[in-house]
């Protein structure tokens, strides 16, 4: 092998061929093509990129713990308080109406009995009289059947649905209550007493059992139309079985308070 290849600087003449092709050439050993460096700068950008992302999503705020990033459970709470307090706010504003209506009123007092006796039917105005509340309540979750002959519970025999809650509120129209509340609001005509999953949404507020329905009437009536509907007969063999919470108490002489919030349809349409 000739000593060229040891030497640099040193021509290429007489050199091995070989020896001369495993060398590498000035550009390769100074700035030539290398893919590693690009790959290299292709990381770097990359990196770069997802800085800016982050931080454009973050604004600021740790991304991890922002408060701001509520779940779904949170943000229904969230609303479900704001729904509440602009009830609240509602009801006030209509007081003061209703006191300023009556400070200029030019209407006649046959006008005015009208006028109270459609408020009283639309739920709007307070209610007095004896009550009872009807308190349902989930099973404990480790809750096993409690009768021979029965199956041991599926989760859904253990929760209080949306049929149960109706049925209690259907019973009580039947047995001549004068009002209903649900929880700490006042029923009417277009109130819809539904649940998702195991709470219950009244008019825009989401509640968690035990559920508390109380309504104004004959005591006795309203206890007898509670035995005699079908649907409750049935939630009593769940309450006997595996231990749906069931009580009903006698509250003596209440004052229901009036519906507070808008009385306007935004969905239903009168048929043409």
């Amino acid at each position: 092998m000739s000593n060229s290849a040891d030497s640099p600087g040193t021509g290429t003449t007489g050199s091995d061929p070989e020896s001369a092709g495993d060398s590498p050439s000035a550009s390769d050993r100074r700035g030539g093509f290398r893919p590693v460096r690009v790959l290299t700068v292709g990381v770097f950008a990359l990196a770069g990129l997802l800085f800016f992302t982050s931080f454009d999503t973050a604004k600021g705020t740790n991304i991890r713990t922002d408060a701001s990033l509520l779940k779904l459970s949170d943000l229904i709470q969230e609303r479900s308080q704001k729904n509440g307090e602009l009830d609240e706010t509602n009801g006030a504003l209509r007081d003061d109406v209703e006191s300023l209506a009556e400070a200029d009123d030019g209407s006649t007092r046959a006008q005015d009995d009208k006028l109270a006796g459609l408020e009283k039917d639309a739920g709007t105005q307070k209610v007095k009289g004896e009550a009872i509340t009807v308190t349902l309540n989930d099973a404990p979750p480790n809750a096993t059947a409690k009768l021979p002959g029965y199956p041991e519970p599926q989760p859904d025999y253990l929760v209080i649905h949306q049929q149960d809650l109706q049925a209690v509120v259907n019973a009580l129209w039947q047995g001549g209550a004068e009002g209903i509340k649900v929880m700490d609001q006042r029923l009417i005509s277009t109130s819809a007493v539904r649940c998702v999953g195991n709470t219950l949404i009244l008019q825009g507020r989401v509640y968690s059992p035990p559920y508390k329905i109380q309504a104004v009437g004959d005591p006795e009536r309203l206890q007898q139309a509670l035995a005699e509907a079908p649907a409750i007969q049935n939630y009593m063999v769940y309450v006997n079985v595996y231990g749906l919470g069931w009580k009903v108490t006698e509250d003596g002489a209440v004052t229901l308070p009036g519906y507070s919030g808008t009385v306007d349809l935004h969905y239903a349409k009168p048929v043409q």
